[in-house]
């Protein structure tokens, strides 16, 4: 069977992305999802997303979010992004949408090729030693660093990711490098990809989040430089959590194509 999708990517995090308003797609379907995003025998992504029909009233659309291991995974912050332009692309909404993810629903704006996506509210952060524990949809480790541009993430990345503690659920992690008062450079593993990604819009919010609480920064907007662009955070610092949480940056359309595979 021939399957239509398109290609998005958000400062270098990519996805297939598939309109399942007909419910057509198999979710259950591991193999498939692998495959498609797959750089040597699919498509070619670090996920892939389903825009469905809105289970809540009130919603625009649902996204369903898979990692490229080809499960179904946590919520996706640059993937949110770029599924809520494909919904603009589809004519679904204009400069505002409102949708729900396996975290539960998120709000958008678009305004001069820039996607703001409001991200969930933050309650809790476990701080040991220097490094960060937090969860913006997805979990993320934070460790601060320097001499970023030589680090083995990959290497690093899974040491941290497969160690005692977080072996049982897994985590994603963010490599960080001060910049200045308000801008860091980040280099993130995530899980599910099992490898650096070139932008982690979940691990940015964290990030920005963390080096708050570490009062590495007072200020409530954040300047985030990953391998693949600019993405920019902020908040509203709400005693120990922070709430009214957006992450903003680009989401383009790279493509449009067509594969043959096994539905």
């Amino acid at each position: 069977m021939t399957l239509d999708f398109y290609k998005y990517q958000g400062t270098g995090n990519d996805f297939v992305i598939i309109d399942n308003r007909t419910q057509f797609f198999s979710k259950n379907n591991t193999n498939l999802v692998n495959f498609l995003c797959d750089r040597k025998f699919g498509i070619g992504a670090d996920g892939l997303m389903l825009l469905e029909k809105p289970e809540i009233e009130g919603d625009d659309f649902k996204m369903v979010y898979y990692n490229a291991d080809g499960n179904q995974s946590s919520m996706c912050g640059n993937g949110g992004r770029c599924l809520v332009a494909f919904a603009n692309f589809l004519g679904i909404i204009k400069d505002e949408a409102q949708f729900t993810a396996i975290d539960g629903p998120h709000k958008a704006t678009l305004s001069n090729g820039l996607v703001s996506l409001q991200m969930q509210d933050v309650k809790e952060i476990q701080q040991e030693g220097e490094d960060l524990f937090l969860d913006t949809g997805s979990p993320h480790h934070i460790e601060f660093t320097g001499a970023l541009d030589s680090l083995d993430v990959k290497k690093q990345g899974a040491a941290i990711r497969y160690n005692q503690k977080y072996k049982e659920e897994g985590t994603n992690v963010n490599f960080v490098e001060q910049l200045s008062a308000n801008e860091y450079k980040v280099r993130t593993y995530e899980r599910g990809v099992e490898d650096e990604t070139l932008s982690c819009g979940t691990g940015v919010t964290a990030v920005a989040i963390a080096a708050s609480a570490s009062n590495r920064t007072s200020g409530e907007s954040v300047k985030l430089h990953t391998r693949g662009g600019e993405l920019s955070v902020s908040f509203i610092k709400d005693g120990d959590g922070y709430s009214e949480v957006w992450l903003t940056g680009p989401a383009t359309q790279v493509f449009k194509g067509e594969i043959v595979c096994k539905l």
